[in-house]
């Protein structure tokens, strides 16, 4: 792949991360003088992981990594606009959610269903749910770090 391929794969990533982020956070009633910092934080979010991903790293750490820099975006939007963080990275973290993997745990549920025990379906299923169920976790675990950290009253012993 070439740095122009590349590039262009990179950008319409960003972009059509952007576009239900946007939309998600319009269902959540977000402000709309906060919906162009919802666009950035799903781009930026997307783009980071799909950059991750490209490199090799699995999708549960780049989704990790992709919901910490959405949390730390959240968090300087949310500073910038006296706003609570969760307006603005929720809806950003919506569109890295694992729907395929999701899609495919039950599929082939519905296989095992039709056609009785199989090790290959109960295999696809379990690497197809675990993938699916880690990468939510990351994306759960990476957005409320942020948070902890920068919000964080009580000293540490």
């Amino acid at each position: 792949m070439t740095f122009w391929q590349w590039g262009y794969a990179l950008a319409a990533d960003m972009v059509l991360a952007a576009i239900p982020a946007v939309g998600f956070a319009m269902v959540f009633n977000v402000p709309v003088r906060a919906l162009k910092y919802c666009a950035m934080a799903g781009a930026l979010g997307h783009g980071c992981r799909f950059v991750l991903m490209q490199q090799g790293m699995p999708i549960e750490w780049a989704s990790f990594f992709a919901a910490l820099l959405v949390g730390m975006i959240g968090i300087i939007g949310s500073r910038r606009l006296l706003a609570p963080p969760h307006v603005f990275t929720v809806a950003a973290v919506i569109p890295m959610v694992p729907g395929v993997y999701a899609f495919k745990t039950m599929i082939a549920l519905v296989d095992l269903n039709q056609h009785g025990f199989s090790p290959e379906i109960w295999q696809r299923m379990a690497e197809n749910g675990i993938t699916a169920a880690f990468t939510v976790a990351a994306l759960a675990i990476g957005l409320a770090m942020p948070g902890l950290m920068f919000y964080r009253r009580r000293p540490v012993i």
